[in-house]
């Protein structure tokens, strides 16, 4: 009784000093009474997360998760960016209703940005599909993200990002081409079209729920498939092509819009990376391998669930085109590294050397399931993409990493630090990457686009969920993997 008795003391004192300092943020009451943390710790660690009733989504499933997680982190500095970063993307960007038939329909903003990007929103609410068993609630949440995405795809297989209502005043409606209301942008990238697939396939998985492969779900893939087929670019340049008025070189298309050529051996061409930034050759590798491992999934669905072999056998003979086309052409043969899988081709024997921080990159292959951490080829690129060998790695008396010319030199993204956590062996290089992250917040808490390497208080974008929740994936493998001990270690 006494010692709850002095937490509620504390508590209103905290909270009236909160208030006389006009301090937004709210203390992290929940933890404190729970006893997940000191006192002194509340006040040196205020939380970040809303306030519970300005949460958009709620997930018993999630809090349990957070409070088993922060319960063995010893580390109170990593257990307060933990607890702010994992439930980000419910917190503050997740927009749940349901259709007039009752279905579930989830719109997913990418933080600071109204809008919902294929790729992104899949990424976002990724980690929480190991918890759908157990609530029934987030898994209904989980099958709207996937019926939204859905209809997006059968709007338009072209556009990476998509409005939560048609907007015919949109910021990109003058851009030149075949723009929509519903459209927030149309970059033509190919993992717009995997993430989905690649969500669906493990909710599939996780929940046993076939209720989101229904008709949207055949037509989907069967304009997937479309789009990848056309954009082989066996019959000419196709229908895409996209011209935008701009002073960034990469916000926009050669050649009259239609990008650099390529010559069609069987790869997919992507008219942007993920970055949304413009391929430089058009066959960017690391998403044909994605696409790849995303067809084989589709194919496994229509043929277990839909009993769709004729749909399912197209799926499969594309993957199996691709992927024999990226071992005879994605392949480079580097004078320091021994083969090394190129970050984009095209066809023609050109090679584009690099790696970018956004996912799919190289780095993040095995991450995503697109190729095995062990293969040879994948860890001689794994050498060269963190090194100065590829120009867009820096490092700085902040940290090291990759980034790329979205928002150009010296800045590095803390997704590509995850990735090399994500994809490594080595404890040691594991721990060098939780301590950057850590070290590279600003004090904010949370993850954020980029940082500066010699100055992480130079960051850019305060609010972007899917490196939120991302990090909070990373700890929680860490946990389920054993590294607990690791993590402990960090002071």
């Amino acid at each position: 009784m006494r010692k709850i008795t002095y937490i509620s003391t504390l508590l209103t004192a905290l909270m009236a000093l909160q208030a006389q300092s006009g301090d937004a943020a709210s203390i992290n009451c929940t933890a404190l009474e729970k006893g997940l943390c000191c006192p002194a710790d509340a006040v040196k660690f205020p939380s970040k997360r809303p306030k519970e009733a300005d949460r958009l989504f709620h997930s018993e499933a999630v809090e349990k998760e957070i409070q088993r997680i922060v319960r063995q982190l010893n580390n109170r500095r990593l257990a307060w960016m933990f607890e702010n970063c994992f439930p980000n993307t419910l917190d503050t960007t997740v927009h749940y209703s349901e259709d007039v038939d009752g279905s579930p329909d989830t719109f997913v903003y990418t933080g600071d940005i109204a809008a919902m990007w294929l790729r992104d929103s899949g990424a976002q609410v990724w980690p929480y599909l190991q918890l759908a068993g157990k609530d029934r609630k987030l898994k209904r949440m989980l099958a709207g993200v996937i019926n939204r995405q859905l209809k997006c795809i059968n709007i338009d297989p072209y556009a990476n990002a998509f409005n939560r209502v048609p907007d015919p005043d949109g910021n990109w409606m003058s851009d030149e081409t075949d723009m929509k209301p519903e459209l927030h942008e149309r970059k033509y990238e190919i993992d717009s079209l995997c993430y989905p697939i690649r969500l669906a396939f493990e909710y599939w998985k996780v929940t046993g729920d076939t209720s989101v492969f229904g008709a949207e779900w055949i037509k989907a893939v069967g304009n997937i498939l479309k789009t990848f087929r056309e954009q082989q670019k066996k019959e000419g340049k196709g229908s895409y092509r996209f011209l935008r008025v701009t002073d960034r070189a990469l916000d926009t298309m050669n050649n009259a819009g239609w990008g650099a050529p390529v010559k069609p051996v069987g790869l997919i061409a992507s008219a942007f990376r993920p970055s949304d930034d413009a391929t430089t050759l058009q066959f960017l590798v690391p998403s044909n391998f994605m696409a790849v491992t995303s067809l084989r999934k589709a194919a496994k669905i229509l043929d277990k669930v839909n009993g769709r072999a004729d749909l399912a056998a197209q799926c499969t003979g594309l993957a199996d085109e691709v992927s024999a086309a990226l071992q005879k052409y994605a392949v480079y043969n580097h004078p320091k590294y021994g083969k090394i899988y190129a970050y984009e081709v095209d066809g023609f024997g050109n090679h584009f050397l690099m790696d970018d921080a956004n996912v799919p990159s190289l780095l993040a292959m095995p991450y995503l399931g697109d190729i095995d951490i062990d293969d040879p080829v994948y860890q001689n690129t794994r050498r060269y993409v963190w090194s100065e060998d590829n120009p867009y790695f820096f490092r700085g008396r902040a940290g090291e990493g990759i980034g790329g010319p979205h928002v150009g030199y010296d800045m590095i993204w803390p997704m590509s630090i995850m990735m090399r956590a994500f994809t490594s062996h080595d404890d040691e290089e594991i721990r060098k990457c939780i301590e950057m992250l850590m070290n590279t917040d600003a004090g904010t808490g949370f993850m954020h686009e980029s940082f500066n390497k010699d100055d992480a208080t130079k960051y850019t974008r305060d609010w972007f969920a899917w490196q939120n929740t991302l990090f909070g994936e990373l700890i929680i493998k860490l946990v389920n993997d054993g590294k607990l001990k690791l993590l402990n270690s960090i002071r």
